[in-house]
């Protein structure tokens, strides 16, 4: 005999169905379109400096058509950046050149420098989600050629610095700015010591740049003495779980740096970037707003020491509720 199933079975199920729908809808339709600025303040500089403010922009992923997000990109030259920075990751299509630069806009006015990331060169694939879930961070180029050399080529064009395995300074207000840079470490095509030494010690700050975090890179950046490090391609994980954070970083480096602002060794600050977009074949994000970062340089404020000890500068401070702009 055949027990008929309760109804409050029959109504969990009921709920359990409706909340996946809905996580589903949320984010595939809602959550990779509500674009956010989040800020940091980063006490690095000398008490006698002037702030410096930097625009972190990452894995854009652009595809011909997106005009929201080429809009609300190019909206952010409003907030009049000193710098932007651009950690690669900016084409997802054979025809995305053109969209991506419409992107940048006024910004390419400003003071930049880039760096590629593995899909400048290569096209995304179609893969089925549980493997990008299951992804060891070894990277294996499937998809079809893209046009990396012209994308920096088109970005070199309108001034911004080139640091694919190379340095370059640039002065804000009279101040130094030293950056160093490689190119995608995912596809292996860095080359640190073309860019290896003591970082500039007559700068105000030294930025390193690179498109994926992984340690090895950053250690290296770190024992350079390098005050801050920006980095994206992890799309913060792309997916966050409530109290668990991100399940997948598709690197080297651990969840707990997927997304976000942190220390690297003693002395060398790191920024992941959760990036604008997705691969168009996983276009979902879940508690994983798609971003850009306002990081503005402060003096370090010395703060009093007891007798005897040495001071010490305030610590970095991160604004963990993103602001939602456009």
């Amino acid at each position: 005999m055949i027990m008929p199933i309760p109804r409050t079975a029959l109504a969990a199920a009921g709920s359990v169905v409706a909340a996946g729908a809905g996580a589903l809808g949320w984010s595939t339709l809602v959550e990779p379109r509500w674009f956010a600025l989040r800020r940091l303040d980063l006490p690095v500089l000398s008490p006698a400096a002037w702030p410096i403010r930097i625009l972190h922009l990452s894995d854009l992923h652009i595809v011909p058509g997106q005009r929201r997000k080429i809009a609300w990109v190019r909206s952010l030259a409003g907030l009049q950046p000193d710098l932007v920075i651009n950690t690669g990751d900016t084409l997802s299509h054979l025809e995305a050149i053109p969209p991506a630069m419409a992107a940048f806009g006024d910004l390419l006015d400003l003071p930049g420098g880039f760096v590629l990331g593995n899909n400048d060169f290569y096209a995304p694939v179609r893969k089925s989600p549980h493997r990008y879930f299951m992804d060891t961070g070894e990277f294996v180029p499937r998809g079809r050629p893209l046009p990396a050399n012209e994308l920096r080529a088109a970005q070199s064009a309108r001034g911004w610095l080139d640091l694919n395995n190379a340095k370059g300074i640039i002065s804000i207000r009279g101040q130094r700015i030293a950056l160093a840079g490689i190119n995608d470490p995912y596809t292996k095509r860095d080359r640190y010591e073309l860019i290896a030494g003591q970082a500039d010690p007559d700068a105000v700050v030294r930025i390193g740049v690179t498109h994926a975090p992984e340690p090895p890179v950053l250690d290296k950046f770190a024992a350079d003495g390098y005050d801050l490090v920006l980095a994206g391609h992890t799309h913060g994980g792309q997916v966050r779980v409530p109290g668990i954070g991100a399940l997948v970083t598709n690197c080297g480096i651990d969840r707990s740096r997927a997304r976000g602002l942190s220390r690297w060794g003693s002395h060398t600050l790191l920024n992941v970037s959760a990036g604008l977009g997705t691969s168009p074949y996983l276009p979902l994000r879940f508690c994983c707003r798609p971003e850009a970062t306002l990081i503005t340089l402060q003096p370090a404020e010395l703060l009093p020491a007891s007798p005897g000890a040495a001071a010490v500068s305030r610590p970095a401070t991160w604004s963990g509720a993103p602001t939602t702009i456009g």
